[in-house]
């Protein structure tokens, strides 16, 4: 979800600057910093961007560069004639001579300059707008740019857990061997005991089954192949990908659990390692 977008509006008197920037969130959070006159757009900028860009922390920023001020304060005569009237009254009662910058005295009273007020003229929007959905674009081709790295990120990992999978096989053959001989020879050692081997073979079979991760590598294999179908769709698959590696984590947890040999558990920490990169990763994507 990463990714910046940056526009320029030239209008008669000023240029305005569009920036767009946008981090991992899991929904969708617009920071707008925007000048006053602009302010009852907001609305419409969020629903538009939120629309374009569906989840991020988004920050909007629009920069006003002035190039041309028409003249927007006008002196309100009425008031610096009763300023002037007043002062020269107190100075005469006052017996106070009248300062040679008299008159720059009475323009810095209040309310001697009124503002008028700057209003948003609709085809100055309509260009201030175009530039800003030109900056969304710049953010969506940046997202495209960074998911095609990430698609081959998180391919190659996931391919690597289905190599690392794939190499349990021989040391759990070997474990299954291991475990019987272990238990065959600590029941030789008994002395006086006499052993019902139909009995013994019935518990060493329950016992195998408990230890047995074939169901586990059936599900974990079947999961990896969900992750990259979902993968290379071309839809915003974020929240999917993530609910699939909790349940990759889930098999590989189990298996981790039921592999009382180090080779496999060895093997394991390394699934761990590469779904840990993963998820990671994933939060990077719609």
């Amino acid at each position: 979800m990463t990714g910046y977008g940056k526009a320029i509006a030239e209008l008669q008197n000023k240029r305005v600057t569009v920036e767009i920037r946008s981090l991992n969130s899991k929904q969708f959070d617009l920071s707008a910093r925007i000048p006053s006159i602009y302010r009852e757009k907001e609305l419409v900028l969020r629903n538009m961007l939120s629309r374009r860009l569906e989840r991020g922390k988004v920050d909007l920023t629009m920069n006003v560069d002035v190039i041309s001020r028409d003249v927007s304060s006008l002196i309100d005569s009425q008031v610096l004639r009763q300023y002037h009237q007043q002062l020269t009254g107190l100075a005469a009662e006052m017996n106070i001579p009248v300062p040679a910058d008299w008159f720059t005295v009475l323009l810095r009273l209040p309310d001697v300059m009124k503002q008028e007020n700057e209003e948003l003229n609709e085809e100055e929007w309509q260009v201030i707008e175009k530039s800003i959905e030109e900056a969304v674009e710049g953010v969506i081709t940046f997202r495209k740019q960074e998911g095609e790295m990430l698609q081959k990120v998180l391919s190659d990992k996931i391919e690597t857990i289905r190599s690392l999978l794939a190499t349990i096989d021989p040391f759990e053959a070997e474990r299954t061997e291991k475990i019987k001989c272990r238990i065959y020879e600590a029941l030789g050692n008994l002395e006086g005991v006499e052993i019902d081997h139909n009995r013994l073979e019935q518990e060493m079979i329950y016992y195998l089954e408990k230890l047995d991760v074939n169901e586990e590598k059936t599900r974990l294999a079947h999961h990896l192949d969900y992750f990259t179908e979902t993968l290379n769709d071309n839809a915003s698959q974020g929240k999917k990908l993530g609910f699939i590696a909790q349940e990759i984590g889930r098999e590989v947890n189990t298996l981790g659990s039921k592999s009382n040999q180090s080779d496999m558990q060895r093997i394991v920490v390394q699934m761990k390692d590469e779904l840990e990169q993963i998820k990671e990763q994933i939060l990077n994507i719609l």
